[in-house]
């Protein structure tokens, strides 16, 4: 029995890993090989890079960090995640079955993708067309025309924080009706965002800009923004009854403990502010708490 399995390949998941085996703990990883940094053309937000620095060269360095100490992340997914008498016991998708006193989660989300044909979608990521995190690279489309592809609140507040980097904003509705309050159209009006009936049909590329048919028309970006939602990956823990919030995130106390004790989750998985620093920074709690659990519970086991 290993003492932490965490699941998740990411940078929370690796981060905790070089905590956990630097604390002389036992500890796998099993990554399903979606995290979300991989997207990311180039990040200029994670303090240590001047120019900034790929995403899959950051985890790159993040996983030869944990090789270091003897930390392999595995490729694979874990298909079950069950109770066992000293803590937790995962069944893989390859019919592996792991022990681990305890799990943490470090599962992320996966974004929920505009209309755009499979082998469009890495180019356009590629090259700045689009775009999932404003947060992240608002700043590379400062006084650049941008589209936000979204209705509803969500949809709304992303076209009204991207308003903050250009006058050149359009909200685009993905679906017929745009779905919007009095008091959201006003709003929209009065920053001069441009707010445009759906369906929106399959995003294309063209020269150096991205094109959104609508019912208006051919409308043409330099980068667009989907605002569709994500998939929140924390079904192992929901299954074991760990206590989610309405969207589907788990909720932890101040050290990263879930409702389930021995259950740890760290990342975008957790309610929060989706940044590679901050998942990184609830990997560093996570696994700090676990190692100070366990010690704890030997101590009481003696």
């Amino acid at each position: 029995m290993i003492d932490c399995l965490v699941i998740g390949g990411g940078p929370a998941g690796v981060t905790a890993a070089i905590y956990l085996a630097r604390f002389h703990l036992s500890v796998r990883v099993v990554d399903a090989g979606q995290s979300r940094v991989t997207w990311i053309p180039k990040t200029h937000n994670h303090a240590g890079y001047p120019g900034g620095i790929k995403g899959t060269e950051l985890l790159e360095r993040m996983r030869a960090q944990a090789a270091e100490f003897g930390v392999t992340v595995e490729t694979g997914v874990v298909e079950h995640l069950g109770r066992a008498q000293a803590g937790f016991e995962a069944r893989l998708t390859e019919g592996e079955t792991l022990a681990a006193r305890s799990v943490l989660l470090a599962t992320g989300v996966v974004n929920k993708q505009p209309p755009i044909s499979p082998e469009l979608h890495p180019v356009a990521l590629e090259r700045g067309l689009i775009r999932y995190c404003p947060i992240c690279d608002g700043y590379e489309v400062t006084d650049k025309r941008v589209g936000v592809i979204g209705n509803r609140t969500h949809g709304f507040k992303e076209a009204v924080f991207l308003r903050t980097y250009t006058s050149d904003v359009t909200l685009i509705a993905p679906d017929q009706d745009i779905e919007l309050s009095d008091e959201e159209h006003v709003k929209l009006d009065e920053l001069g965002i441009e707010a445009v009936a759906g369906p929106c049909a399959s995003l294309r590329i063209e020269g150096e800009r991205i094109v959104a048919p609508t019912p208006r028309g051919e409308l043409e970006f330099d980068s667009i923004y989907p605002a569709l939602g994500s998939v929140i990956r924390s079904e192992l823990a929901m299954a074991l009854g760990a206590e989610g919030s309405s969207d589907g995130c788990l909720v932890v106390d101040d050290h990263q403990r879930t409702s389930i004790p021995g259950l740890y989750a760290a990342g975008d998985v957790v309610k929060g502010l989706d940044q590679i620093s901050h998942a990184m920074g609830e990997g560093g709690v996570a696994a700090t708490t676990i190692r100070n659990d366990l010690a704890e519970r030997r101590s009481l086991a003696r």
